[in-house]
């Protein structure tokens, strides 16, 4: 695994020097390349000006910032240089808080850190003992792509990990989802029978599996299409929608019965194998 960011972690006057690596495995998704329909020859991405139509080369282009429809203001490159922001190589943690008071929402990318050599080892053992101690997440800032972000860093088996966050203003409110004033408040019998089946349906999230079936499809038939085999289609149909009462009753059913048909399967494979082997009679020779 290589490293994509080497620096320090620092709080208060405790320094730690540190790498990070990409926790996402990039090689689990599949990219394509444009081709022309005829020839199959690559296809070039062509910068061009949307009122003339003439192609613009990298050092005829800038960047504009629109602050009013049809009126920009040209930022130059010696102009993001003068945004001066403290060290790019220092995650700075500016607080420690509990985990539930960070929303989902503003989870955006996660990182491994690992210490950056053997003398930081045990500094790094001793942050990652203390937090998972503590109960606690730091929250602090970093400068990544010229950028200051806001990061998060809290123990995973045995090490630290790192979330890139979304500032909260960055989120938008639930209140904007349309018609949700409209939904009324869950009939009481229904809710019953939903919480019925939500518990019967209850387990692990390990035992969930969490597999990307889209990409094996994919790769199964781009696979045929190298082969030169068939490529064999399945269409999804759509599902049935019933009435909610009916709907739940049913699924309750189905989750009972779950369980009684695996323990008949575990009981007849017992059953099977301590069931005494018949003897066989051997022909004399």
């Amino acid at each position: 695994m290589r490293a994509i960011w080497k620096g320090h972690i620092q709080f208060s006057l405790v320094t730690i020097p540190i790498r990070i690596y990409n926790a996402i495995d990039s090689g689990r998704s599949i990219s394509f390349n444009l081709l022309s329909k005829e020839g199959h020859n690559p296809v070039s991405y062509e910068k061009k000006d949307k009122v003339t139509g003439k192609p613009l080369k990298n050092d005829e282009i800038v960047k504009g910032y629109q602050y009013e429809p049809g009126q920009f203001v040209i930022v130059e490159p010696d102009d993001f240089s003068k945004v001066k922001l403290k060290s790019t190589r220092v995650i700075e943690i500016e607080g420690f808080v509990k985990e539930e008071e960070v929303h989902p929402t503003l989870f955006e990318a996660p990182y491994f850190i690992g210490p950056d050599g053997d003398v930081a080892a045990k500094a790094y053992a001793l942050l990652c003992g203390t937090l998972k101690e503590s109960g606690k997440i730091g929250v602090g800032k970093v400068v990544l792509r010229d950028r200051e972000t806001p990061v998060l860093i809290n123990p995973h088996e045995g090490g630290i990990m790192m979330y890139r966050l979304r500032y909260p203003n960055e989120v938008r409110s639930m209140r904007e989802v349309p018609q949700l004033i409209e939904v009324k408040e869950a009939d009481k019998e229904q809710l019953k029978l939903a919480k019925t089946l939500v518990d019967s349906m209850t387990t692990k999230f390990s035992k969930i599996e969490m597999k990307d079936h889209y990409y094996d499809a994919l790769k199964t038939i781009i696979d045929a299409k190298i082969a030169g085999k068939e490529v064999v289609t399945v269409t999804e149909e759509e599902p049935e929608v019933v009435d909610i009462m009916t709907a739940l009753k049913a699924s309750i059913d189905q989750a009972k019965k779950k369980p009684m048909e695996k323990a008949k399967g575990t009981l007849a494979r017992e059953k099977k194998k301590a069931k005494p082997a018949k003897a066989v009679k051997r022909k004399a020779s």
